[in-house]
């Protein structure tokens, strides 16, 4: 067998996708630039950890059930000029989860608090955490439903 298709059985068998389809090229590369080799396996193995994170934060997105992807940078803070705009990019940092802090939107229709709110769930994935995207009213629909149902607790510990 050979040691190209024992590094690709191997890496797949360790579950790691990214150095099975990045091998070749950077080892070409690290040889053509005299790289030397630990510099090599290092940038390898960033390489899988940078993949994963991408994937972490696609696999957050996509259980957060945004109806859009929304972020900070496309919202235009002239439609709203008394937003606190410093304190908006503060909120972006995600702080506030770590304090347990509530964020709550309020204003009329067509000012961005449905873009604002996205976008801070957009930042939170980014920050590792686990996020769910809910409407007001989708949230009180819910609620009504599960109260209904006598699946509150259900409901509380299941999202």
């Amino acid at each position: 067998m050979s040691t190209s298709f024992l590094l690709e059985t191997y890496a797949k068998r360790l579950r790691l996708p990214a150095i099975k389809k990045f091998y070749k090229e950077m080892a070409h590369d690290a040889m053509e630039r005299q790289i030397p080799y630990e510099d090599f396996l290092l940038a390898l193995l960033e390489q899988e950890v940078l993949q994963r994170d991408v994937n972490q934060i696609a696999s957050r997105t996509k259980q957060a059930r945004f109806p859009s992807i929304k972020t900070m940078d496309q919202y235009d803070f002239s439609v709203t000029p008394t937003l606190n705009k410093p304190k908006v990019l503060q909120l972006s940092r995600c702080e506030y989860i770590e304090k347990a802090e509530n964020v709550i939107f309020i204003g009329n229709s067509g000012t961005g608090k449905t873009h604002l709110s996205i976008s801070l769930g957009m930042e939170a994935c980014r920050h590792g955490y686990t996020i769910q995207f809910w409407t007001a009213a989708k949230l009180c629909n819910e609620l009504m439903e599960a109260q209904s149902e006598k699946r509150l607790l259900q409901l509380e510990n299941n999202g």
